[in-house]
């Protein structure tokens, strides 16, 4: 077996890339305004974003809820993976992140099929209340909120909705006892949660990708 390198690392996620993920203007695009725009380098990788597109699929999610926009790329993906009578509910705390978002999604043909709340996902995530329930919830913001999204991800979803729980290994930073920084702190509290709490069966999977060393949680809502 080949040994695990960093340069290993990066071709095989360059050759998966070019294999399974087709060249696409619009996501091109929604990356590169979001440079322009002086947002983070912090969007999911190409495969994470297929990963979520073809789970939306698989379970033939109708109503998605997303927690963190940032500027709409992993929001495409959704969007794209939903029926054409389907719905994607994002939430973006930055009105200029929001405002990008909102282009990128439009100029890939699904602006029709998304909704983006601005705010703080503790203040829109209330208002949802009422609603017909999400069939998929992505988390991809502060990680300091994990637990609160994941116990709103339960109230908003129904029997078998599926949760995605994006950056849980935080380049291995999730393991080191010594690391009681904000955001690894979050990290352990959601996966904690997730082990403990009755409404959540779960797994989580380490990647290795265009972001580096990271991973998800997937959790069942029961």
């Amino acid at each position: 077996m080949t040994e695990l390198t960093p340069a290993g690392a990066r071709a095989v996620d360059h050759y998966l890339v070019g294999t399974l993920i087709a060249h696409d203007d619009a996501l091109d695009a929604a990356v590169a305004d979001q440079r322009a725009a002086g947002l983070p380098d912090i969007e999911v990788a190409p495969t994470g974003g297929k990963l979520l597109h073809l789970l939306a699929r698989a379970i033939v999610a109708r109503r998605v809820l997303e927690i963190g926009t940032l500027g709409g790329y992993s929001t495409i993906w959704l969007a794209r993976g939903v029926p054409g009578d389907g719905r994607v509910v994002t939430i973006e705390a930055e009105s200029a992140n929001a405002a990008v978002a909102r282009a990128s999604l439009d100029r890939a043909g699904v602006g029709e099929k998304v909704e983006i709340r601005e705010g703080r996902g503790e203040d829109v995530l209330p208002s949802l209340e009422g609603e017909a329930p999400f069939d998929l919830v992505f988390i991809d913001a502060d990680k300091e909120s994990n637990t609160l999204y994941l116990d709103w991800a339960a109230r908003l979803g129904r029997p078998g909705t599926l949760v995605v729980l994006d950056n849980v290994v935080r380049g291995g930073r999730v393991a080191d006892p010594l690391d009681e920084t904000a955001q690894v702190a979050g990290v352990r509290a959601g996966l904690e949660m997730l082990r403990d709490d009755p409404r959540f069966d779960a797994t989580a999977l380490q990647t290795l990708d265009a972001k580096g060393w990271d991973g998800i949680a997937l959790a069942l809502v029961v």
